[in-house]
């Protein structure tokens, strides 16, 4: 290994089918008014918001409820739930949903407090809070498997207004106090968004691993978590109903993006990025909008790091090198990642998504350049990558 970092994560983690047992200790910790956020309604329907109400209440703690937050949370919704903070003066933030809510959670945790522009301090200038800024503790139930915001600091919020969409990495102390993880809960999400979430654990695990020359540790745990995502999520697809799975995916999307696997590396998030952009201009799910342009540009990174991309082959799909050159090895490594977004029903295409080519210029003119693994990219080679994902 040949970086140099330093390595820290505040967030308790409660795991397993009776984890939200721990919820009530929990808020002992914290004052008098709890900000319950929430997506849709979907976590009235299936009964976890009922659950996750009675014991609140039974901490004696007053609601503020703010719902309605949406897959790509947006600039509007986020200074909704700042005013609510507010002017209720809210001592914890309590997320209940997937990775959107809580992103969403952890924005409103850092704006509340700020006096001034948060989203061109925090978003556009990618600035941290000061150091003497209050910042709302934060706490998270999740629902879906996929981004590892449960023990994270990122946030991703959306300019719907001008379909810009972009995330921001806090410091530590925006990490989720605590979250509890209970996979039968991530049995109520629709199958569209489980498939989108298990590809999200995919690629936030390859964004960190398509990157650097060096035998690093972080690399041989990427590929044991890529191993139990790709066996996991077969499993899945057939059964979503199977526990060992769910809950393999679900423990699986934490460490893929609870800052473990990039200590020592160099990290490539232009996938993500590109995402976004996709996202912000036809709504779709992350893991969709990631999955759409994952093998054009994997293609071009290949090229430049074929060394990594035939350690991808044979050490994550079991692909033998016996008669093959290492492009060739590379090359059916490429194939069966393929192969496996098609077998769980992925989309392969930004047109499957609702993209088309008149939309390519926008997109790529709100995709944010970022310094990237293997490559060094330009606006044109955006662009070059979303034609040939269309």
């Amino acid at each position: 290994m040949l970086g140099n970092f330093s390595y820290y994560n505040p967030t308790k983690l409660y795991f397993g089918d009776e984890s939200l047992k721990f919820l009530k200790e929990e808020l002992r910790n914290y004052g008098p008014v709890v900000m319950l956020i929430y997506g849709s309604g979907s976590v009235k329907r299936n009964g976890i918001y009922g659950q996750v109400v009675d014991i609140i209440k039974e901490a004696g703690k007053t609601i503020v409820e703010d719902a309605g937050v949406m897959t790509n949370p947006t600039l509007e919704k986020l200074n909704e739930g700042v005013k609510i903070a507010r002017e209720n003066k809210v001592d914890l933030i309590l997320a209940l949903g997937g990775g959107s809510v809580c992103d969403y959670a952890k924005a409103v945790a850092a704006s509340v407090y700020y006096d001034g522009n948060y989203w061109e301090k925090f978003w556009l200038r990618q600035d941290q809070p000061d150091a003497d800024q209050k910042l709302l503790p934060v706490g998270c139930v999740l629902t879906m498997a996929g981004t590892g915001s449960e023990m994270n600091a990122g946030t991703v919020i959306t300019d719907a207004e001008h379909n810009f969409k972009v995330g921001h990495v806090f410091d530590s102390r925006l990490m989720p106090k605590f979250s509890i993880l209970n996979p039968m809960f991530t049995m109520t999400v629709p199958d569209n968004q489980m498939k989108a979430g298990i590809y999200d654990i995919m690629n936030h695990i390859m964004e960190q691993y398509f990157s650097d020359f060096d035998d690093n540790t972080s690399d041989y745990l990427a590929e044991g978590l890529m191993r139990s995502v790709i066996h996991s999520s077969r499993v899945a697809v057939k059964n979503p109903k199977d526990y060992e799975a769910r809950s393999n995916i679900m423990w699986a999307a934490t460490w893929a993006l609870n800052t473990l696997l990039k200590c020592g590396k160099s990290q490539d998030w232009m996938v993500h990025i590109i995402g976004h952009s996709v996202g912000a201009w036809t709504h779709a799910p992350h893991g969709y909008a990631l999955a759409s342009v994952s093998i054009a540009y994997y293609r071009r990174a290949m090229e430049k790091g074929l060394h990594k991309f035939v350690r991808f082959a044979k050490n994550v799909w079991d692909i033998s090198s016996d008669d093959l050159t290492d492009v060739q090895l590379a090359q059916k490594g490429l194939q069966a990642l393929k192969d496996w977004m098609l077998e769980i029903g992925l989309p392969l295409t930004i047109s499957e998504l609702g993209a088309t080519a008149d939309m390519i210029p926008g997109i790529t003119e709100t995709t944010v350049v970022y310094p990237s693994g293997y490559l060094n990219l330009t606006k044109e080679d955006i662009a070059s990558i979303l034609k040939e994902s269309l």
